[in-house]
């Protein structure tokens, strides 16, 4: 990747993130120092950076998307937490560090993402600083990051990823777990920026697709590094979907197929982007990226 181009968008992120946090004083101590312990623990910021990248690809403002790419950090920060309960996957170790639930308690973990979830639509909500939204556009954002998010969402893909461990699911139930639990906001965080940029629909529509194949891709290269990943690396620990007996690619089409079936999704994804006139790059990149990545 470009490396320069993308830590710039991530010091912007970090920085946004400080302002939102710097800017509450009425959070309970304890409440605030369990959601920044975990927005803070590092991550790969992928989500907004791709909500920045898509708005600079239709010659959008950076500026403009900056709010919304840290809502979206907030509300994936939100997901880990609470995916990592004793309730959840049970998970001691995120990125290298206690998961909250060890550090703060199951009570104030729960909390957390639920103060980080409500926290990114009020800041989603805001007229970005130095970036002219109109409110019809912030609204569509919010409506597109609410249901990407919610029962037909990630929580949907939750929902039927538990009601499948144990069991072997066929491919169509694999798909839906992956497309809703990851592919939803990975999808949002696109067209988000897309939308924050001032494209029309037909780069929405590519945006969209090109989203969709990222965010299966994703989750696909997800499962293969939980095969062949090395815990100290990734921060968390390996093997995992095995123990659970969790349904993924490797074990309905073995991992050279996945590895073959993840590259083709890459492949199509940087094909949606043909029809955008603007400056997709970055996006490009971003998708050769998830093929790439070790953690």
């Amino acid at each position: 990747m470009t490396k320069s181009h993308f830590d710039a968008i991530r010091a912007d992120v970090e920085n946004e993130l400080k302002r939102v946090f710097d800017a509450r004083c009425d959070i309970p101590q304890k409440l605030l120092e369990s959601m920044k312990y975990s927005v803070f623990a590092g991550g790969k910021r992928l989500r907004p950076i791709l909500v920045v990248a898509a708005a600079e690809a239709v010659g959008g403002n950076r500026k403009a998307a900056l709010p919304t790419a840290a809502a979206l950090e907030m509300i994936h920060t939100y997901t880990l937490i609470h995916d990592d309960l004793p309730a959840m996957d049970n998970d001691d170790m995120r990125r290298g560090m206690p998961t909250n639930h060890k550090k703060f308690g199951e009570a104030t973990a729960i909390l957390a993402g639920d103060g980080l979830l409500t926290l990114a639509f009020e800041v989603m909500a805001e007229q970005p600083a130095g970036g002219d939204v109109s409110p019809s556009v912030l609204l569509r954002v919010i409506r597109t990051v609410a249901k990407a998010v919610g029962a037909e969402g990630t929580v949907g893909g939750q929902e039927v990823d538990m009601e499948y461990e144990g069991k072997q699911g066929d491919l169509k139930i694999l798909e839906y777990i992956h497309a809703h639990k990851t592919g939803t906001m990975i999808t949002a965080a696109v067209v988000s920026g897309g939308l924050l940029g001032g494209a029309g629909d037909d780069d929405i529509r590519a945006l969209g697709e090109y989203g969709h194949k990222v965010g299966h891709a994703f989750q696909v290269f997800d499962d293969i590094l939980d095969v062949v990943g090395d815990a100290k690396e990734m921060g968390k620990n390996v093997g995992g979907d095995s123990k659970k007996q969790k349904t993924t690619y490797p074990a309905l089409m073995g991992l050279e197929e996945s590895k073959k079936f993840g590259h083709r999704l890459v492949e199509e994804a940087i094909g949606a982007l043909s029809s955008i006139k603007g400056e997709t790059r970055y996006l490009k990149e971003l998708a050769e990226y998830v093929a790439k990545r070790t953690n």
